[in-house]
């Protein structure tokens, strides 16, 4: 971190901020700590499964490596500006996103994250739990059982919220390490797996077969969700940048963490392979992590448990903090970040054990970290196009508003709520979400108009943002929004929208 000197000695410090804006002499961060956040939660085995999704669809190596670069690719553009938020107001995604929802439509956002996050902390918990007790299985002879597993879940999670408690130079240093030792652990990987690979693995489905192209985009979309779902949470970290960082190095990291975790991807589809050709009954079961576990050398296993912890520990910490850190701006009256933390991660662990021993959620989790993905998009769309309209510029003591309990200033809009933003958004939303296919765990009611592809991203984000341009066209937000050098590519009213004591009075 810059400016910063003894790191060590503030690792174990509680975080005091929560989401007020942070003072400019407290940013002490800088772009490559905002790439170690974003790698190192991505780094994971969770990142390693979806990179098998292409064998589970059929597709051979080479297609399902093209799919993958594609959605990673296309999710990074699109992830890379929700990292510029953050530095410039100081606060985290879901606050910023006032400037485009109203100081009280924010709550969307808040609301958003709050789900994907927990979505996402539960589904890094089983799978590197899972991995983890496998490995030991394996290499120890331990057992496989309900308290095995029991253990390891809460192990990882105690761990996970012990950090997020410390806060984000903790949730820093954490990762520092993660990015570098599962890296190493992963291309290990390549001496693992070298001799049985096969570069040209055929899979089951052919270039000219139906069902290809299906294939071939839902294994993208998949690989776009990865990216996409930190849209919500850049802002959480990125608030401890300076303003005045060029904007072109803060979207290089995010892009560059994002193509970081081709590493994992491609670890998982070179694997997932082998498991296909060694043993296919765990393709057939969607069990990834069983079967590379079967088909892993011993001396491999080590790594694979070293793999789980660091991955677990890294993705937990990314998806919490930014739990906590929402849920206090939701009730910044009663709830501190430090607090909002607690509560959240024990309602997050209780979660986890009932959703994984008593309710067998696993899977229906899954599915719905893409459905809530398929939501977050447009809600980005929007902010993004927001930047560009207002030529970023922001008051960030305006998106305050709500924290402090007070009504009026730039972004009160109507009663705290903007239906331009909210407009674009809920129809966006909902036709993506009439539009998902996912074949054995939900199938939207016009999932099968394109002939089986999943197309509900492409068409969520190109609605929110054709809906969103028309609406501020048509109905044109008050000039003080925009600053001084006034909008880009809408029409700017010359009406000044009420100042905070007009706007009370009104």
């Amino acid at each position: 971190m810059h400016n910063n000197n003894n790191d060590a000695q503030h690792i174990t410090r509680i975080e005091t901020f929560g989401i007020e804006q942070i003072p400019e002499q407290a940013r002490h961060a800088g772009p490559l700590d905002l790439f170690r956040l974003i790698f190192g939660g991505a780094n994971t085995f969770a990142t390693a499964v979806l990179g098998s999704f292409p064998v589970l669809f059929g597709l051979s190596f080479q297609a399902g490596f093209w799919a993958i670069l594609l959605g990673v690719v296309a999710g990074s553009l699109i992830l890379a500006p929700m990292g510029l938020f953050g530095a410039l107001n100081g606060t985290n995604n879901a606050v910023s996103s006032g400037a485009h929802f109203g100081v009280h439509g924010r709550i969307i956002g808040s609301f958003l994250s709050l789900l994907t996050a927990v979505a996402f902390f539960s589904l890094s918990v089983w799978s590197s739990g899972d991995a983890l007790v496998g490995g030991a299985k394996r290499l120890l002879g331990l057992p496989e059982t309900d308290l095995t597993l029991g253990l390891a879940y809460g192990l990882f999670a105690v761990l996970v919220l012990a950090v997020c408690i410390y806060g984000f130079r903790f949730m820093l240093w954490v990762n520092k390490v993660a990015v570098v030792s599962a890296s190493l652990l992963f291309l290990l990987g390549i001496a693992a797996f070298a001799g049985p690979f096969d570069l040209h693995y055929a899979g089951s489905l052919g270039q000219d077969d139906p069902g290809f192209w299906a294939a071939f985009l839902g294994a993208a979309l998949i690989a776009m969700s990865n990216p996409v779902s930190f849209g919500a949470f850049l802002g959480d970290w990125s608030r401890y940048i300076p303003k005045h960082t060029a904007k072109s190095r803060i979207m290089t990291a995010v892009i560059g963490a994002q193509l970081g975790t081709l590493i994992p991807f491609v670890f998982g589809l070179a694997t997932a392979t082998i498991v296909a050709v060694q043993a296919p009954q765990y393709i057939e079961q969607n069990n990834y992590v069983g079967g590379l576990l079967a088909i892993a050398p011993v001396w491999y296993f080590l790594p694979v448990c070293l793999i789980a912890v660091i991955g677990g520990m890294s993705t937990g910490t990314t998806a919490l903090y930014g739990t906590g850190l929402d849920m206090s701006s939701m009730f910044p009256r009663v709830l501190s970040r430090v607090r909002a933390t607690v509560l959240i991660g024990l309602a997050a662990i209780a979660f986890i054990f009932i959703g994984r021993f008593a309710a067998n959620l696993v899977q229906s989790v899954s599915t719905f970290a893409v459905l809530i993905v398929t939501c977050t998009s447009p809600w980005m769309v929007i902010m993004i196009l927001g930047l560009i309209v207002r030529r970023g510029f922001y008051c960030p003591d305006d998106l305050q508003v709500f924290t402090r309990g007070q009504r009026g200033g730039r972004y009160w809009f109507h009663h705290g709520w903007n239906w331009r933003g909210l407009g674009a958004w809920i129809p966006s939303a909902a036709l993506g979400l009439c539009f998902v296919n996912l074949p054995g765990q939900f199938v939207g009611p016009f999932g099968e108009l394109a002939d089986g592809i999943d197309i509900s991203l492409p068409l969520t984000l190109g609605m929110a943002a054709v809906l969103y341009l028309a609406l501020l066209n048509l109905f044109p937000e008050p000039a003080s929004v925009y600053g001084p050098a006034g909008a880009r590519w809408v029409r700017s009213p010359d009406s000044v929208a009420p100042g905070l004591k007009d706007a009370e009075a009104a």
